[in-house]
């Protein structure tokens, strides 16, 4: 008898939230602050965060740091003094520092993917 079955989230589904935060274009909306473009994206993302956090919270991981590393993106192109990787770090550190709960994704992933 097989009685090791866990529900995961499917690779549809996943797809289909991925074509979501890529509609966002949250890389494009210059001239706003990060409390402007955490306003419509929390409620978004702690449904995802609630909903398939059932499962396999491992499975989401990626999905939330594509969108840290959509955040990194707008900054660059923000603030040009944050392209340099040494000053956008600097700056990412500080922020989680000053405004720890900001994002709601940031109880989970607090590093954009491409961070070292």
């Amino acid at each position: 008898m097989f009685v090791g079955l866990q529900p995961a989230v499917s690779p549809e589904a996943l797809k289909k939230t991925g074509q979501r935060v890529r509609r966002w274009r949250i890389h494009a909306r210059t001239r706003h602050d990060p409390g402007d473009l955490a306003a419509p994206i929390n409620p978004v993302v702690a449904g995802w965060m609630n909903y398939y956090g059932r499962f396999y919270r491992s499975q989401l991981n990626p999905l939330l740091h594509r969108i840290n590393t959509h955040l990194m993106r707008w900054a660059g192109k923000e603030y040009r003094r944050l392209r340099l990787y040494k000053r956008f770090k600097a700056w990412w550190t500080g922020l989680l520092d000053r405004e720890p709960g900001l994002f709601v994704r940031w109880a989970w992933a607090r590093t954009p993917a491409g961070m070292r």
